[in-house]
């Protein structure tokens, strides 16, 4: 004769209590709850850094943007872009409402894309050195 384990059982039991308990706190957050995701790309590599500032310089001819440029779709959003130096591309891009994002780079031959999506994101970057590349991409809610 065997004899069955309890253990399988109050496993289960456990799990379903915690189900139960983590869906009842998600519903007692408030719907109107924000947050945000970003992702920065700045490679050491000079090969890698030369491919990113060519797809750059690749995406600000396609849009007519020269060495620096902000371009804003949406409300309430707060941009700056400084350069010291000569021959940078910095391009600060925002869609949606209440981004805020400074780009200043210091060198030369320097790229960097700073894009915000969504809404509420805030970015601040600063980049120094001659020959670098970069991009942030931010998304808010």
């Amino acid at each position: 004769m065997t004899i069955a384990s309890p253990r399988p059982q109050i496993f289960a039991v456990l799990v379903a209590a915690a189900t139960v308990m983590v869906g009842q706190a998600a519903l007692t957050e408030p719907a109107s709850a924000g947050g945000r995701v970003s992702w920065t790309y700045a490679p050491s590599d000079r090969d890698a850094s030369s491919a990113l500032s060519m797809g750059l310089q690749a995406y600000g001819l396609i849009n007519d943007f020269r060495s620096g440029e902000i371009r804003q779709k949406g409300r309430n959003n707060r941009a700056g872009l400084g350069q010291n130096g000569r021959g940078n591309l910095g391009i600060v891009q925002q869609r949606g409402d209440g981004h805020s994002g400074t780009l200043q780079q210091n060198g030369d031959n320097n790229a960097f894309g700073l894009f915000q999506f969504g809404r509420g994101t805030d970015d601040h970057v600063v980049q120094n050195g001659d020959g670098g590349s970069g991009t942030t991409f931010s998304y808010g809610w």
